[in-house]
């Protein structure tokens, strides 16, 4: 397969709530109470931690059988730093996360080794991973102003 090409759109709801939809589903994106939402759904910052999450999840899925390990139970625990001052614009540090740190949870009767070896492996392969690890050209692409 050559290069794909993946689109999504979030539309704003009232306040800052945000209807996501990709291909044929919906996801309602909004900010906790605190932070002026109606907790009605993930923010942004967790849902980017739960892509990380599902992303390695997947890879781990799919590549088990390449390296001969049975999932009995996979699941990763992901966490970021993040400093609301800079999306508050209270200070100059960046409005983004400085640290994410996740915790591969694998039940399997593999040997670790093996399991080392897979994981390595797994890490190298998420798309997600891959994405917030390395610089990406990100750029608006056009304006539309309707009245």
């Amino acid at each position: 397969m050559a290069v794909q090409t993946f689109k999504a759109i979030a539309h704003l709801q009232e306040g800052v709530k945000v209807k996501a939809t990709a291909r044929n589903f919906e996801l309602t994106i909004d900010e906790p109470k605190s932070l002026g939402g109606t907790d009605t759904g993930m923010n942004p910052v967790e849902a980017l931690l739960a892509s990380l999450g599902a992303c390695q999840s997947i890879v781990a899925r799919v590549y088990a059988p390449k390296f001969d390990i049975k999932l009995e139970d996979f699941s990763v625990e992901v966490e970021g730093d993040l400093d609301l001052d800079g999306f508050f614009n209270k200070s100059d540090v960046r409005p983004g996360y400085s640290d994410i740190r996740y915790t591969f949870r694998i039940k399997t009767d593999a040997p670790e080794d093996k399991v080392e070896e897979f994981v390595r492996f797994l890490e190298s392969k998420c798309p997600v991973g891959d994405t917030i690890e390395n610089p990406v050209n990100v750029k608006l692409n056009n304006i539309i102003i309707e009245r």
